[in-house]
């Protein structure tokens, strides 16, 4: 799969946001890669196909222009595109054979977790929730059955980032493939193919959509097996994103860059500004250099992203206070849009972890920052926080 609109030149992040897999419509000239929404293609002679396409479901021009870009984007060679980042989730999981376990950090989104210890447990995949801040520990306590490791980084809720290289090491060293959840940070911000991860996993949905009006997942890779085991499930299993949905990620794409500068500026301003509330007990940023893992984020990442998690001094009573009373900030789950979302993890996404080594606290609140004016954000967070006793 070509990944360049150019071959034979090295473009930018934001060139290729805008240019990779996205050529000129040949027949009409539109610069807006178009919507096919054929569900199968014409043949001249029986197994002869026109431009690659045999059913809908198989391939897209739509999708496959989508799928280069986003490949050009994290550096890799290859993507695959699903309905839903569980979907996408789904079928990587899939690639662990019964038997064989999965080595999950300890802190990851609670659909993530139930996907894992309540579907692909009862067909025989188990699970270690691991803590991944130290890999000389994974090191040391290595489960002899693993033969994945999964993470996030930065980490859904509690903004925890990992150091990819370091266990991409540890996992290689055992025969293991490295799976990286991208989500929050995006390739604008980290490319953890870059750091030795064997394949990276997005939740279209979230921030390569940004505007909360589509659903989709996306895997990628430059492992040419893994690849071809992945796009063989897309087709078998089906959980394929229509046409009109990878046009909406692929328009996303083209903004990516400059929508990631201005959401990791305003949450470095929110970041600052909750620091200082007496309402807050902490504040959960990798910015900010108190954050405990601060060092890897800045050693890895270009920007921190617009996710901030803080802890209310009041704890889970004042937590729902806050989340019930901004204006700006809308209560609902979801992240990664251009409009501000605030949520309570331990009620609402990461209800399904409660009881389990990932329950998160009971006084965290998770704000997915915006691309408003960030004192209008600040001022509306100030507000709800100023309400507490």
């Amino acid at each position: 799969m070509s990944t360049d609109a150019t071959p034979g030149r090295a473009h930018g992040f934001a060139t290729r946001a805008i240019h990779a897999g996205q050529p000129h419509d040949p027949i009409t000239g539109a610069v807006v890669t178009p919507i096919s929404l054929a569900t199968t293609f014409a043949q001249p002679e029986v197994g002869e196909l026109m431009g690659g396409f045999e059913y809908g479901r198989t391939g897209n021009p739509t999708r496959v222009a989508y799928e280069a870009c986003l490949a050009s984007l994290e550096g890799g060679t290859d993507a695959v595109a699903f309905a839903s980042g569980l979907s996408a989730e789904d079928a990587l999981l899939r690639l662990v054979a019964p038997g064989s376990r999965i080595v999950l950090g300890d802190d990851a989104y609670g659909g993530t977790y139930r996907l894992i210890s309540a579907v692909h447990a009862v067909e025989g995949r188990d699970h270690l929730a691991f803590d991944l801040t130290d890999p000389g520990k994974l090191e040391a306590n290595w489960p002899d059955d693993a033969t994945m490791v999964w993470l996030e980084t930065p980490t859904n809720p509690l903004l925890t980032c990992l150091d990819i290289t370091a266990i991409a090491e540890v996992a290689h060293a055992h025969g293991a493939i490295l799976v990286v959840d991208n989500t929050f940070a995006t390739p604008a911000l980290q490319r953890p193919l870059e750091h030795g991860a064997d394949v990276v996993v997005h939740s279209a949905t979230k921030y390569l959509g940004g505007h909360s009006d589509v659903v989709g997942g996306i895997v990628a890779t430059s492992d040419e097996e893994l690849a071809q085991r992945l796009r063989y499930l897309q087709n078998a299993v089906g959980a394929v994103p229509s046409p009109f949905d990878c046009y909406l990620v692929l328009r996303g794409l083209k903004t990516l860059d400059v929508r990631m500068e201005r959401h990791s500026a305003n949450a470095a301003v929110i970041a600052e500004a909750l620091q200082a509330h007496p309402q807050v007990e902490r504040v959960r940023y990798p910015g900010l250099e108190s954050h405990p893992t601060h060092r890897v984020a800045a050693r890895q990442m270009s920007g921190f992203g617009g996710m901030v998690s803080f802890e209310c001094r009041g704890g889970e009573a004042a937590a729902l206070e806050v989340v019930s009373h901004t204006e700006l900030f809308t209560l609902a789950e979801s992240l990664g849009a251009v409009e501000s979302l605030i949520e309570h993890p331990g009620r609402m996404t990461h209800a399904s972890a409660a009881g389990s080594p990932l329950e998160v606290p009971a006084s965290l609140v998770r704000c997915s920052v915006g691309i408003e004016d960030a004192a209008d954000l600040v001022a509306d967070l100030t507000a709800a926080l100023d309400r507490l006793p």
